[in-house]
This record gives structure tokens, C-alpha cells and sequence, in this order.
């Protein structure tokens, strides 16, 4: 374990022993062993006192049916089908592809209660400091402008996911309070105005104090998320404004973009110059505080040989074909996020496959076809292997920083703004400087305004035991079809498919593998039905 992860540990634990041990009952609290009159926290003990808040996005991002299942798997880049062991999940994951979920289907419940449960914690950081029950001596409102936009951020998920929720900003309140319904603008806005009028009092640092937290530069790309998807939220585009802030964080100067894409996804990537904002994980399996278990998701059994893995991975999640084949060959992305044919132990022996006695024979290669969701072989699909996979790695985690903003992000933000305002040469020439690094021949990188006019490469329609219907729906009438490919193909896997989809009216419209249009009112998610019938002043969403 890194002393990185170990830092992260004992700070999130000590930030845990803070918090948790405290009460509303004022008259005498403790702190572990020590009494809150004889601990007088200063800014430097910001992370002990807003720790909880960030460990609670692990459970989010990977909880089990966590945010990065609810995003990817509902979407035309990766599945989860029935695999020959049985692992399809009680058909939860069939629902997310088919769009048939409910108000009871667990990926968007976990996205609820873990963004709730982190946004209360915020609010008891923010009222034990503002109360004087957890005394400042200094620094108190970058603490709590910290915590703020944290809780901002908890607010774009929502917003994003659900639309109409409850925004609450008190700690103190009654034992039956029931908070009000607001509306999606008004998320919206509370999202907008927290950031705006906190980021000033947010550090600029880009070190070891502030990874994995809200900096300025932060706030500003969480902004300039927000305002990108305004026209979905609002009705009322924000290109101009999203641009702002893009514009922000590349002034800075404080990151760049690596010179080698997967050098983003190693082992120690803590370093890495790109990465924005980060969720560090280390390799406990913790089922309560969330684990980086997307390899054992998708490997194949046999691979434990390949990474010589404590325990066997459960092989089902793979790359949907029609994705796959927008790629083009001389992408490097290609191979630096799928793992591709044969597979072979971590002494280059040849791996077989094991799901099915009769194919025990039968060299293990991961194929680029996909029969369905009810129904695969074992070889079926590429894997995920964007995500550096140490040999040996014990339990069923990884070690990885998940990086939820990059800087790479930072630019095709702005390339899209510009496409929209009819500045497509503009947006090429930052296209191509993201692309550059992926092509061994430069020339091959470059994209021209008009290519990025076009439509979608992917072939969209419905496919029967691997074979696409015809007449096949295409992509050519995707209006900026081809950037919303250039984003397939620079952040897949990265658990933003959905949101992208969306935006380009692809999500509710098109068919891929065994999913077929089912609503539009789908964009948003169900309110789950536990929160319904505890609290009659909220409205489930239309269409559910």
C-alpha cells in the first residue's frame, strides 16, 4: 500500500472519529479520547473534518450497482450480459440496457442515498463549524466553502440523474422534518449560485494537501459541466458560459494533458498532471465504503492467471460491437481500453476457456461479437482494460484513482461549445490536440471542422445472435455525430456515457444490441419508491 493510500486512510478515519462521534447534544462531546474543549481544529485539519463527505463518493462511484454501472450500462458502449456461470444479476443489468427500469431498480436508489447521505454529512460539517461546536481557530470558510461546492457537486448528480429533488442545506432540524420538491431549474440554479459564490474562497494548490478534493480549478470544471448540459436541464444553452470556464482552468497553467493516454489510468496515478479531481481507492474490500472491482466485472475467470489475482474475476461486462467498430484502426484508444483476442497467464501460457466443459479445450479469445443481452458465450465481447491491473493484485480491488475530471475533459468541453456556436475549425484544432497522442503518424490525428459536422460512424439498430437488423438506423442524422464519437473513443469507460447520449438525443432515440427506444422520459431516472412513501411531498417523475 502507497503512502498515498495510507495518508488518505488515516485522515478519512480520523475525519470519520470527528464527525461520527459528534451529536447535537452540545453539552460535552468527545473526539476519540479527546474532549472538544481541549481540541482547537485549524485549516490544516480541514480534511479530518470534511473526510466522511468525500470517502461517501467510493460507495457512489463503486458501491455495488454503483453510479459507474448506471451510467455505462444503460447506455451503447458497454453491457453486462447473461454469461454460461449464470452472471447476468437477478436481470438488473438486462433492465438498465433494456431501459426498463423502475423505481425500485438499485443503480439509481444507490445514486439517491449515497449523494443524500453525502450531502448530510456536509450539512452536519457545515453546522458544527458555523455553531462553534467544532471550533476553527483559522481557515474556517475555505472549509466550508469546501464543503459547499462538495455538496454543489452531489447536487449536479442529482440534478443530472433525477431532476426534481429536494434541496437541503440544514442539519438542525426537527425529528419529522420532510423536505419540499424543488424543481429541476431550481437545482439548477442552487448548483450555479453555491459554486459562484464559494469558489473564491477555494485554494488554488495543485499538491498532496488538495488531491482528491475541491480546489478552484475543480470548481471550475464542475461548473463548466453544468453549463454544458444547461439546454438539458434548463431548456437554455450555455456555451458561452461553459467556454468561461474551460478558459479558467487552461489560464492556470497548473495541468496538461500526458503525453501517454494510459499513463491517466496506472496503478499510482496520483501524480498524474491531468487529473483535475480524483477518488482515490486503495485495494481493501470494504462492501461498505465502496471498491475498485471493475476488473473482476469483466475479466474472464481464466484471466486471474494473467494478473495472478487472489480471487477469480466473475466475467460479464464487455464493449458493446457496434462501439467497437467505430474505431479507427490506427487509434491506439483502441487497445490502451480493450483487452482483444487471446489471452494468456502472466508466464504467456496460453488461457482456455472454463465456463462450459465442452469448450475446455478451447483457447480463451475475447472476440469482437455479442450475441445479446440473454445470451453470450464466454469469449464474447471485448474487456475493459483501461485500468492498470498490478500482478498480483490481492482481494478484488484495485489501487487506481478514479479520475472523474481530467484535463482532457477540459478541452473537448470547449470544442463542443464551439461546435454548437458554429465554430467548427476552432473545435478541430482542439480535437486534434487531444488526438495527437493516440496516433503514431500525427497527420492521422488531425480532424477538420467539417469531419467533426458529420454525423456518427456508429451503426446503430438492433442486433439478433450478433447480426444487425436490416435496415440498420445508423448515425449519419446525429447532429455533430462525429464529436459524440470522439468522445466515445477518449472517454470510454470513464462513467459519462449516459450524460453524453443525452445531450447529443441519442439516448432515448436510437437502438443498440438488444435495447430499443422505450421513452423519452427516461433521460431522468425514477424516484426511488422507498423515498416516495416516506416523504408525500415528493412527486415521482413523469413517465414512471
Amino acid at each position: 500500500m502507497n503512502k498515498k493510500t495510507i495518508q488518505f486512510i488515516i485522515l478519512v478515519l480520523t475525519g470519520m472519529t470527528l464527525l461520527v462521534s459528534a451529536c447535537t447534544d452540545l453539552e460535552e462531546e468527545v473526539f476519540d479520547q479527546i474532549v472538544a474543549e481541549e481540541f482547537t481544529p485549524t485549516e490544516k485539519d480541514a480534511f479530518a473534518v470534511i473526510g466522511p463527505a468525500y470517502t461517501e463518493l467510493r460507495v457512489w462511484l463503486f458501491g455495488w450497482h454503483g453510479y459507474f454501472d448506471s451510467q455505462e450500462e444503460c447506455s451503447d458502449i458497454i453491457v453486462t450480459p447473461a454469461r454460461p456461470n449464470g452472471w447476468v444479476d437477478g436481470g438488473v443489468y438486462r433492465a438498465m440496457h433494456e431501459h426498463i427500469w423502475n423505481s425500485e431498480q438499485s443503480h439509481t436508489v444507490r445514486i439517491w442515498n449515497q449523494c443524500y447521505s453525502g450531502i448530510t454529512l456536509i450539512n452536519r460539517g457545515i453546522y458544527q463549524i458555523e455553531s462553534g461546536a467544532l471550533p476553527i481557530a483559522e481557515g474556517s470558510e475555505s472549509i466550508i466553502a469546501e464543503l459547499k461546492t462538495l455538496r454543489a457537486f452531489y447536487y449536479y448528480i442529482l440534478c443530472d440523474n433525477f431532476g426534481n429533488v429536494p434541496i437541503v442545506t440544514d442539519y438542525d432540524v426537527e425529528p419529522d422534518f420532510l423536505p419540499e420538491q424543488n424543481t429541476r431549474q431550481e437545482v439548477y440554479d442552487f448548483i450555479i449560485s453555491e459554486v459562484n459564490n464559494n469558489i473564491g474562497n477555494l485554494s488554488e494548490d495543485v499538491n498532496t494537501l488538495y488531491y482528491g478534493r475541491f480546489n478552484k480549478w475543480a470548481a471550475h470544471t464542475l461548473l463548466a459541466k453544468v453549463y454544458l448540459n444547461a439546454e438539458v436541464y434548463t431548456g437554455t444553452a450555455e456555451w458561452d458560459k461553459c467556454i468561461e470556464q474551460c478558459n479558467l482552468v487552461m489560464a492556470s497553467e497548473k495541468y496538461e494533458m500526458e503525453s501517454n493516454y494510459s499513463d491517466v489510468f496506472v496503478t499510482a496515478n496520483e501524480s498524474s498532471t491531468e487529473i483535475i479531481f480524483a477518488i482515490p481507492f486503495d485495494d481493501d474490500v470494504d462492501w461498505e465504503f465502496g471498491w475498485f472491482h471493475l476488473p473482476w466485472k469483466t475479466l474472464h475467470p481464466s484471466n486471474q492467471h494473467t494478473y495472478n489475482l487472489e480471487l477469480q474475476p466473475w466475467g460479464g461486462s464487455c464493449a458493446i460491437p457496434q462501439f467497437i467498430d467505430t474505431y479507427d484502426s490506427l487509434d491506439n484508444r483502441l487497445r490502451d481500453t480493450w483487452l482483444i483476442g487471446y489471452q494468456f497467464s502472466s508466464t504467456g501460457d496460453t488461457l482456455y476457456c472454463s465456463m462450459k466443459s465442452k469448450f475446455k479445450d478451447k483457447p480463451l479469445e475475447y472476440t469482437n461479437f455479442v450475441q445479446g443481452i440473454a445470451k453470450t458465450e464466454e469469449w464474447e465481447g471485448y474487456r475493459i482494460g483501461k485500468y492498470e491491473i498490478l500482478i498480483g493484485t490481492r482481494w478484488m480491488a484495485i489501487e487506481n484513482d478514479f479520475p472523474l475530471f481530467r484535463y482532457a475533459d477540459i478541452y473537448m468541453m470547449k470544442a463542443e461549445c464551439l461546435l454548437r456556436k458554429g465554430q467548427a475549425d476552432d473545435a478541430a484544432a482542439l480535437v486534434t490536440e487531444v488526438r495527437l497522442r493516440n496516433f503514431d503518424n500525427p497527420d492521422d490525428a488531425t480532424v477538420t471542422g467539417a469531419e467533426l459536422m458529420e454525423g456518427s460512424s456508429y451503426n446503430y439498430g438492433l442486433v439478433d445472435k450478433g447480426i444487425l437488423i436490416e435496415p440498420s438506423e445508423g448515425g449519419d442524422d446525429i447532429q455533430y455525430g462525429r464529436f459524440l464519437d470522439e468522445l466515445g473513443w477518449e472517454f470510454a469507460a470513464e462513467a459519462r456515457r449516459r450524460q453524453d447520449l443525452i445531450r447529443f438525443d441519442v439516448f432515448t432515440t436510437k437502438s443498440w444490441l438488444s435495447h430499443s427506444p422505450n421513452g423519452d422520459f427516461r433521460t431522468i431516472f425514477a424516484i426511488p419508491e422507498d423515498e416516495l412513501n416516506t416523504n408525500n411531498k415528493l412527486e415521482q417523475n413523469d413517465g414512471y
